[in-house]
């Protein structure tokens, strides 16, 4: 890394929330959540609408905290829901903040990431950027094949963390991220587990709304048989099985809570029930995480466990006594989002990597 200082603001966006951080290189000087008025936000008929307000209320808060603007090389947002791209940093261009305001693949708070970037960044005449984001698609071809010809397998998954984490480990590693092999399983409201082979998520479970272990808030795979069943009972509306898939799903189904902490606690009291359930959520991220050592023949340099689960000292070991014999388990806790967006643009900005326009020469294999 360079010996001056880069600094960067980076952006991430949630429903009723904004994350913003300063960083001088890697160093966070400034990190704030800045939580919004949730009537306020309803005030907006849709998503973005939004980014004018957001960007008047960041920009307002680093006054306030005494951080001149103008010292800044580089505004990098959360990437948002865009046409399928390759891993790395992009530069924000007129056809991203087309399909960004346009919701090319749907309407997410994440979309104002890349929006709120370009906005600051055209003003003081520097970069604006986004990193990773939840489209990410380097899909092998043979990882799309779904089984049922009428349905593709997509990479929808973490993939700003478990491609900064990737990055951290080699690093202590001594080696490059494109030199290894690694399966990196992001634990949060969501869960998914994806086979890094040199740089590329080869195979990863579409976590929003597909396959993979259950979590905390989302069912996860399912039987297909019994789901259709329940789709056609009469008994439900799409928009409440799409609910019980996800966000009334996982723990949430089970236990009426997200809340690991609760889960832990209930179980510290002898809840049977929690108990085996949280277990089976742990034995779910041991069995794909097993299944995605098969991916590169058990060629596996190392497991990385992060995401808010792997707080949990609990839970990480249940998953680690049962897939350690396939590679040393590295545990990486929380999620660092913000984090992750500042070391994604400095790598562009100290030449450790070129910059990527969006969209790329991007394809997915179709049959």
């Amino acid at each position: 890394m360079p010996d001056y200082k880069d600094r960067i603001l980076t952006i991430n966006p949630g429903s009723t929330s904004t994350k913003i951080g300063v960083f001088d290189n890697e160093v966070s000087i400034f990190e704030k959540s800045i939580r919004h008025d949730v009537e306020t936000i309803n005030t907006f008929s849709n998503i973005i609408d939004q980014y004018q307000f957001r960007k008047t209320v960041i920009l307002e808060t680093l006054d306030n905290e005494g951080i001149n603007i103008s010292k800044l090389s580089a505004v990098c947002g959360r990437g948002g829901l865009l046409r399928p791209i390759e891993g790395g940093t992009y530069e924000v261009n007129d056809l991203m903040l087309k399909d960004l305001r346009s919701g090319y693949a749907g309407q997410h708070a994440s979309n104002l990431g890349g929006i709120i970037a370009y906005e600051i960044a055209s003003g003081l005449n520097i970069p604006a950027f986004i990193v990773d984001p939840v489209v990410v698609d380097e899909l092998a071809p043979i990882a799309r094949i779904s089984g049922f010809s009428l349905i593709e397998r997509k990479s929808i998954f973490h993939a700003l963390n478990q491609k900064a984490v990737a990055r951290r480990v080699a690093k202590e590693l001594g080696k490059e991220y494109s030199e290894l092999n690694l399966i990196v399983a992001h634990m949060g409201g969501g869960i998914t587990v994806g086979v890094h082979q040199q740089g590329r998520v080869v195979d990863v479970n579409n976590g929003l709304h597909g396959d993979g272990p259950f979590s905390p808030e989302r069912a996860g795979t399912v039987p297909a048989g019994d789901l259709i069943a329940l789709c056609f009972s009469g008994e439900y509306y799409r928009e409440e099985m799409m609910k019980k898939l996800v966000g009334h799903g996982g723990l949430v189904g089970y236990l009426g809570t997200n809340d690991a902490v609760t889960v832990e606690k209930r179980i510290a009291a002898g809840d049977k029930v929690a108990e085996l359930i949280y277990e089976a959520m742990a034995y779910q991220v041991a069995k794909e995480i097993g299944a995605c050592s098969a991916v590169v023949s058990g060629k596996v340099d190392a497991i990385i466990l992060t995401g808010g689960l792997s707080f949990g000292n609990g839970f990480v070991k249940s998953i680690s006594d049962r897939v350690n014999w396939i590679a040393d388990v590295i545990v990486q806790p929380g999620e660092n989002e913000l984090q992750a967006l500042a070391e994604g643009a400095l790598r562009v900005l100290s030449g450790e990597e070129e910059v990527k326009v969006y969209p790329g020469n991007f394809s997915t294999a179709k049959i």
